[in-house]
């Protein structure tokens, strides 16, 4: 394969070799159990570069989900649960979880009601971007819920994860490396030279060179 993508055909390695350094590039197996193997040719500095680069961009465009805790008392305050609803919109947004918390304290377990009516309000308040992932239960003294985003937000906040870690201000996508340093270029150099030896100290052999394909 050439360097624009077309086909080359079948050809000996050293032809193969030959068309690669008179464009000043490298030869680079990309599949060597084929029968020939297949070939390309390309600035293999610049393709490991690409690719670490594509490696980079996709970690930092991974939401990774958090699970945020919100407490709440049988006989919260409203302009309380007010602020910690709001506080709850803005990370499920975000594409994380919630996990609404009711705290009883003392004789205040007597109350269990109230605090699965204030866990149901804040699912209904919450309704347009959460599902309710875990209904209300039990633990001890503690009573809660996990809310998750729905599917729309949640795919709303990997694009933006995806487009904030599109390339920097100043950076261009199509920004070519430095040269490609001796270790960078040796499976290249390698694998020439591997492929080079037996043709090098056996001239008297009668079985042909094995052909490098370059399609």
């Amino acid at each position: 394969m050439g360097s624009d993508g077309g086909q080359l055909g079948v050809m000996p390695l050293e032809a193969a070799l030959e068309k690669a350094r008179s464009e000043g590039l490298d030869l680079v197996e990309i599949s060597p159990m084929a029968s020939p193997p297949v070939c390309k040719i390309m600035d293999y500095g610049k393709f490991k570069y690409e690719e670490k680069k594509k490696a980079a961009e996709s970690r930092r465009a991974q939401v990774t989900v958090q699970l945020k805790e919100v407490k709440l008392r049988p006989k919260t305050e409203e302009h309380d649960y007010e602020f910690k609803v709001r506080n709850m919109r803005r990370f499920i947004e975000d594409g994380n979880k919630a996990k609404v918390v009711i705290q009883f304290r003392g004789r205040e377990i007597t109350y269990k009601n109230q605090g699965t009516a204030i866990l149901e309000a804040v699912a209904k308040d919450l309704k347009d971007i959460a599902v309710v992932e875990q209904t209300p239960r039990m633990e001890g003294r503690l009573m809660f819920m996990i809310l998750a985003p729905t599917p729309k937000v949640a795919q709303k906040a990997r694009e933006a994860a995806r487009q904030a870690a599109g390339p920097k201000k100043g950076q261009s996508g199509g920004d070519k490396p430095a040269a490609a340093s001796p270790a960078e270029a040796a499976p290249t150099a390698a694998a020439a030279a591997a492929a080079e030896r037996p043709a090098e100290r056996a001239p008297e052999a009668t079985t042909p060179e094995e052909p490098a394909t370059a399609p």
